[in-house]
């Protein structure tokens, strides 16, 4: 197991919302909490611009991550952040602890790759919709990846992609997929064009003139011959 990021924290003794203001604006730390294992939840406080440099690398949201916490060590992942709906500001972090033998849940990044010269798009002109952007999985720490891929290069037009069309990392298992059949959701597909759409549109009101034309044109012979 391998740790790519190490964060230095301290421990915190104050609690409530008063105290992490005071973290925050006085100190310029983050409050956060380590817990999951067989020790106790801790309190501990990290430097908030450490937090917002690692938060800029995306791997940084499925690594083990190594705390070093006043000179002892937790590997721990992320479990959730609370950032300020309006400010680029961090305002409170949750991590839980793992270990080598023990399976881990949380979620990874998707990167679609080849979604320019797949069917759909290259030949059909469709466009690419991603409804999933992570993926939550379960696996080892030594088998956690740091993004998992999603190969469009044979995705046609109006064809769905699901969580079970993904290959996964060996030793790495969908946590949906475990769920059964019924959680096997979508995860991208290629839409048609909205041109496309607007042309047979267009089509169809044109089809819808022509006929009532006709159906005026009948009309007026009929009134014609009436009067004759």
């Amino acid at each position: 197991m391998s740790t790519d990021f190490i964060l230095q924290a301290k421990g915190r003794e104050d609690t409530g919302k008063g105290a992490s203001r005071r973290l925050r604006r006085l100190a310029g730390e983050v409050p956060a909490i380590v817990y999951g294992g067989k020790k106790n939840p801790a309190k501990i406080a990290l430097t908030h611009k450490d937090v917002v440099k690692a938060l800029e690398n995306e791997a940084f949201f499925s690594s083990i991550i190594s705390l070093d916490i006043e000179g002892a060590s937790e590997d721990v992942i992320i479990k959730d952040i609370q950032r300020h709906p309006a400010k680029k500001i961090v305002l409170h972090m949750d991590f839980f602890r793992v270990s080598k033998t023990t399976v881990l849940q949380t979620k990874v990044p998707l990167h679609f790759i080849n979604e320019d010269t797949c069917p759909g798009v290259k030949l059909g002109g469709g466009i690419v919709a991603h409804t999933m952007t992570d993926i939550e999985i379960q696996c080892l720490p030594k088998n956690l990846p740091e993004f998992i891929e999603v190969d469009m290069a044979e995705v046609d037009l109006g064809d769905i992609v699901h969580i079970s069309d993904i290959v996964l990392p060996e030793g790495v298992e969908s946590v949906a997929l475990n769920l059964g059949a019924d959680h096997d959701l979508s995860v991208a597909t290629i839409n048609k064009p909205k041109a496309v759409e607007v042309e047979e549109d267009t089509g169809s009101l044109d089809a819808a003139d022509d006929a009532e034309t006709s159906d005026n044109s009948e009309g007026d012979s009929n009134e014609g011959a009436s009067e004759e």
